[in-house]
């Protein structure tokens, strides 16, 4: 063995090895946050510590955790049938699936393409959209369009019409003939709104300008989140919405919800789509399509998108695009029990039913330290908090480090304190929640 080898860690338990996503990995391996089991509303820390969880994971364990038709699904699948290749061949829970997804749908979107991820899904969307403007004649049409401060993954073509900074300014040179509308936050008419706030439709009309700077004949898709959830929780103003709606069908361009973090329950509806009364043309979702217990996502499309690639001899594959893992046995099993546990449980109509609650509970908070706004919707809700001068993101982190050691599991991005709870939440644990969180904001500095 040679030197180089025998420094290589090899404790079970070493931490250098894993380098860790989005993550402050320094600070991490010097006070690790462990985390060892989970069962419904709580994980189990590696010292034995209950912690509420009020982010459902990263924004995908709608159903809760450990969830008992979900890991029996997982467990039988891997006996039968582990893997089954997507490309010329099928099984038949894939399209199960499709079909069962199609159903809670838009009534619009009539097909289901699947990938691993919600980044995948995206890239996904975005090439579908290329490719359907050039299967109806319209190749000139390549531009795509994004939104500031949205977050669409990390892939190329997410990060290129995604608009949070730090997720674009290290990777060089991304996809070229994108442009992005401005985001929709606007503390100084909106501060403290409960749900859709009333001020910023206009904000849509900015679609109009940058497609006469570039001519409608150029632009393909338009992206949004119908809620704008990693950049901070941004709601969508009352109108703008059916605003970019009705520009995009004016112009011949294709909308496209990024709805990975508002699919499956998260605003009280199936999806945002429903909720805010908008069809889109394509849907992106994952996280909460297997209740984030295997890697998985998908691109809802309507059927005139799709029927544009049926064209030509039969034998002819019509879209170049697809994965190894697109639809996998186990993943769609998964994904199959995960729909039934939210229907069997009514776990969309109680996040309706719970909103009210939430929401009184979170603008409790208003007149805590440092506390400059409230935004929420459905079971989503943000505390944005003043930073320290000079030390952005600071305050917020050292609330999620408190938050973490009183029992509690918040996320924080820049100064704001982001939160979106397991669907099976009850009142008295969002009283825990919010109540902890109370008790973290008063004491910080």
């Amino acid at each position: 063995m040679s030197d180089r080898s025998a420094a290589k860690p090899s404790a079970p338990n070493d931490l250098r090895a894993f380098w860790m996503p989005f993550t402050a990995n320094r600070q991490f391996k010097k006070a690790p946050r462990m985390l060892v089991a989970a069962e419904g509303m709580h994980y189990t820390t590696s010292d034995g510590r209950k912690v509420l969880d009020g982010t459902a994971g990263l924004w995908c364990c709608n159903a809760g955790h450990c969830r008992p038709l979900i890991t029996r699904a997982i467990q039988e699948q891997a006996a039968e049938l582990d893997y089954a290749p997507a490309f010329q061949m099928g099984h038949p829970k894939a399209f199960e699936l499709a079909n069962r997804l199609i159903d809670i749908a838009p009534e619009a979107m009539e097909h289901a393409f699947f990938c691993n991820s919600g980044s995948e899904a995206v890239d996904t969307a975005l090439k579908i959209a290329i490719a359907y403007q050039r299967a109806i004649g319209q190749g000139s049409r390549t531009r795509l369009i994004g939104r500031e401060r949205g977050y669409h993954g990390v892939n190329f073509g997410g990060i290129s019409v995604g608009g949070i900074v730090n997720n674009r300014k290290f990777f060089g040179t991304l996809l070229t003939g994108v442009d992005h509308l401005p985001h929709t936050h606007l503390p100084g008419r909106n501060a403290f709104a409960k749900g859709q706030p009333e001020h910023g439709a206009e904000l849509a009309d900015e679609l109009e300008r940058i497609v006469a700077l570039h001519d409608a004949s150029t632009v393909a898709a338009v992206i949004v989140e119908p809620v704008a959830g990693s950049t901070g929780v941004l709601i969508p103003p009352k109108g703008y919405l059916q605003r970019l709606r009705e520009i995009c069908t004016k112009h011949g361009i294709l909308l496209i919800f990024d709805e990975v973090i508002t699919g499956f329950g998260r605003t009280g509806a199936a999806f945002a789509a429903e909720k805010y009364g908008v069809v889109p043309d394509m849907i992106t979702c994952a996280k909460g399509i297997t209740n984030g217990v295997i890697p998985m996502g998908a691109v809802l499309t309507t059927g005139a998108i799709h029927d544009a690639f049926m064209t030509g001899p039969e034998n002819l594959i019509e879209l170049f695009h697809g994965y190894t893992y697109s639809g996998t046995p186990i993943a769609a099993a998964a994904g199959l029990a995960t729909l039934d546990t939210y229907r069997e449980e009514g776990l969309f109509e109680r996040a309706a039913e719970l909103a009210p609650y939430w929401s009184e509970a979170l603008h409790s908070l208003r007149d805590c330290p440092h506390v400059i706004d409230i935004r929420n919707e459905g079971l989503i809700g943000a505390v944005e908090l003043e930073p320290i001068a000079g030390q952005p993101t600071a305050r917020a982190f050292q609330a999620f480090l408190d938050a973490f050691e009183k029992g509690i599991m918040i996320r924080t991005t820049g100064d704001t304190i982001a939160m979106s709870p397991p669907l099976i939440i009850s009142k008295d644990e969002i009283d825990q929640l919010v109540g902890t969180l109370r008790d973290v904001l008063t004491r910080l500095k």
